[in-house]
């Protein structure tokens, strides 16, 4: 790819995420639809406007690095202390449910054992960004259900980081062990400790530091440095780069300069994110999704997988164990996968572990479990 080549590809990129995301935003959905279903359009399963290349590849990753430190930034290590039994119930039973579920069905459609390995984790995900925006609406926040789910969804996100270095660490290796994934815990559960522990520590006194310099920039530069750092020696490591990235947002949102680096790096990660959700989308194949190719078609096991995805989340509601908290605004608040689910797949389908015939049902299921919750969450509120 030349660099005209690449300019345009850019332009086409931004423009085609930015209306449809505008235009899911009016419908009352997350721009992240717009984006996905832009990339299918304008990739090669239907206008074929856009190609993948090495360099599109490389931009995505950069993308999804900053959406995890952000995911970091906005999180708060605080609330998973005080997240309490109630929420870790919750937050367990939507791991356990959908990943066991996933990994079943994912088997008995005769996909390989790797395969199947990596389906069940992208059903574990949980967007609670999505529940969080109509809960907002709804003027719900303060609920006790909502806070519940909310503490869930902080629960989930350590969880799903653990769960992510497993199923990337086997991609790697290509093979299911209890020894290769007993080897991949103890190289992510160390690195996290280490790296939010002796982040906590200095962060504070490197950016101190980086106050006193008169140059333009100086906290963004640094702070996506630690970012970029923390996800190289992840990805040394053996584990996600996004790992990392993480780990790295969870360290500086425990610093005094946290507001200023999310206001400094949200226009960056609104350049490059984009570009991670339209490649997602340009690497669906729509007619995988044929409903006439038999009871093995790709649609077929779309319906399957949503159905799975949304089934098992619903389970999380059986957590609810304390009086006074409704269980299905905490069910059906967990259902969304959204972004996270989307990474997941991304990495299964970089690594060749997901075939193209299992990669566009999966997505279809992030699409369609995002699509029902905001309506669904509604209704829910609006029972007597």
């Amino acid at each position: 790819m030349d660099v005209s080549e690449m300019l345009a590809s850019l332009i086409v990129i931004w423009l085609a995420a930015k209306l449809a995301g505008g235009a899911m935003e009016r419908a009352g959905q997350p721009a992240v639809l717009g984006e996905l279903l832009a990339g299918v359009l304008i990739g090669p399963g239907v206008l074929g406007i856009v190609h993948e290349s090495p360099l599109l590849h490389a931009l995505a990753e950069i993308g999804v690095v900053l959406l995890l430190f952000e995911i970091g930034l906005e999180s708060d290590l605080g609330e998973l202390l005080r997240a309490g039994a109630q929420s870790s119930v919750v937050a367990v039973i939507g791991i356990a449910a959908p990943f066991l579920l996933g990994f079943g069905l994912a088997e008995l459609w005769g996909k390989p054992t790797l395969a199947a390995v990596f389906i069940g984790a992208t059903l574990t995900a949980t967007s609670v960004g999505i529940t969080a925006r109509v809960l907002a609406d709804l003027g719900r926040l303060q609920d006790a259900a909502a806070r519940v789910v909310l503490g869930a969804a902080v629960v989930d996100d350590v969880l799903g980081l653990v769960i992510l270095a497993v199923v990337s660490g086997l991609a790697r290796t290509g093979t299911v062990s209890v020894a290769g994934t007993a080897m991949i815990l103890v190289k992510a559960a160390p690195f996290l400790v280490l790296a939010i522990g002796l982040g906590i520590r200095y962060a504070p006194a490197l950016l101190q530091w980086v106050g006193l310099m008169k140059a333009r920039g100086s906290l963004i530069v640094y702070a996506v440095f630690f970012c970029v750092l923390l996800a190289a020696v992840a990805e040394r490591m053996g584990l996600a780069t996004i790992i990392g990235a993480f780990a790295a947002g969870l360290v500086l949102a425990r610093t005094e300069r946290r507001a200023h680096i999310e206001d400094q790096i949200r226009p960056v990660a609104d350049l490059f994110v984009p570009i991670f959700f339209v490649t997602i989308g340009m690497q669906v194949d729509p007619a995988t999704l044929n409903p006439f190719a038999g009871a093995g078609g790709g649609l077929a096991l779309a319906l399957a997988l949503t159905a799975v995805a949304v089934v098992s989340k619903l389970a999380a509601g059986l957590g609810v164990y304390r009086r006074g908290i409704r269980r299905w605004p905490v069910a059906v608040g967990m259902i969304p996968r959204g972004e996270v689910g989307l990474i997941f797949a991304g990495i299964g389908r970089g690594s060749g572990v997901i075939e193209e015939a299992v990669y566009a049902p999966i997505v279809a299921m992030v699409m369609l479990t995002t699509f029902v919750v905001p309506p669904w969450l509604k209704a829910v509120y609006r029972e007597p």
